[in-house]
């Protein structure tokens, strides 16, 4: 007879593992998509010789690292050059246990309270993804500094200063959400958007989050090392920057955090700013023709849309704007971008106070 903690752990690894499932064949589309979207954009073919149309160019990429020769550097630490590109990975993958991908359903299997479209619906889970996402920045830095390169160590040393300076305007432009929605729970943020369109976030009253969903989008693309903000890998000044001593597996592991880091933070703009998995308008088309036990996969297709839309503004990103320079980073981080964060957080309190009292 199976136990309750028995199926609990069944349940929940389940769900770990449907999750990580989604996660890794997003990425190996955005790797396709973003090449695909770059020579659309710059008037070139893209992958074409791998499969119809390229579509088999990920595969082909991801056996090509499978089967690279795997260098240590010979003065390397090898401990942490090892453990540095895993440090990396492991914190933006746990980030996706807080993530609502669709309805805030429960429903009982043996007694056990199931929410399917979330691993666990914490009462503090912007905190939650907060926390472990701050971590990747350590396998950056730890990476730089263990391969014993000039190269490496000045992109650890560039990520570190990049990472304190736009992670903290990240966390501002949130406060302003947890203010309107008066919950850490992504869960229930998003359920607080439930409506019509302009219940979001971005447009809600009493205090439109606009600005702090710009502030959000700018620094996250800073976080993600995502051009104009790619300065830790500048490749024409450090030849590839924190991992220019990787190959291999060990390459791959960062190349798959930072994609699945651009997924992460895509999930989050749109359960904080965009409605998560609410439609455009009440309820859903599925439940208008009679069919209300499928109307989660509207709801979890409106998630993938706002998700894949902010996606492709990293790839649009890539394909439009120059590096800016360091002091231009530094300087556009902390006299333009957490002004602009701080004084969203006084509007917003302001407005929802005097809003409560009328």
């Amino acid at each position: 007879m199976v136990t309750e903690f028995g199926l609990r752990l069944a349940i929940s690894l389940t769900q770990i593992g449907a999750v990580m499932c989604i996660v890794v064949i997003t990425v190996l589309i955005l790797t396709l998509a973003e090449r695909k979207v770059l020579g659309w954009m710059q008037d070139r073919m893209g992958p074409m010789e791998v499969g119809p149309y390229g579509i088999l160019q990920p595969f082909a990429d991801a056996i090509k690292l499978f089967f690279k020769e795997d260098i240590v550097p010979a003065g390397a630490n090898k401990f942490i050059f090892t453990m540095a590109p895993i440090l990396c990975l492991i914190p933006t993958f746990i980030g996706f246990a807080v993530i609502p991908w669709g309805p805030n359903w429960t429903f009982e299997i043996n007694g056990i309270v199931v929410k399917p479209f979330v691993i666990s619906d914490i009462n503090i889970g912007i905190l939650y993804i907060l926390a472990f996402a701050s971590l990747a920045a350590y396998g950056i830095i730890l990476g730089g500094w263990a391969s014993n390169s000039k190269y490496s160590l000045l992109g650890g040393l560039r990520s570190a200063a990049q990472v304190i300076s736009y992670e903290l305007n990240v966390g501002l432009a949130i406060v302003g959400v947890l203010i309107l929605a008066g919950s850490l729970s992504l869960v229930k943020i998003t359920d607080a958007q439930a409506g019509w369109f302009w219940n979001w976030h971005i447009f809600a009253l009493p205090a439109p989050q606009i600005f702090a969903f710009v502030v959000y989008v700018i620094s996250v693309v800073a976080e993600t090392n995502r051009v104009p903000f790619d300065l830790p890998e500048a490749e024409s000044e450090l030849v590839a920057g924190f991992f220019t001593e990787y190959s291999g597996l060990r390459f791959a592991f960062f190349f798959l955090a930072e994609y699945a880091n651009m997924v992460l933070v895509s999930c989050v703009a749109s359960a904080l700013f965009l409605g998560g998995w609410n439609a455009p308008y009440p309820g859903t088309l599925m439940e208008l023709v009679g069919l209300s036990s499928w109307s989660w996969m509207e709801s979890t297709m409106w998630f993938a849309i706002k998700t894949y839309s902010l996606l492709f503004l990293f790839f649009w990103l890539r394909a439009t704007l120059p590096r800016l320079r360091y002091d231009q980073l530094m300087r556009f981080g902390w006299k333009v971008l957490l002004p602009i964060a701080l004084a969203n957080i006084v509007v917003t309190a302001i407005a929802v106070f005097i809003y409560q009292r009328i």
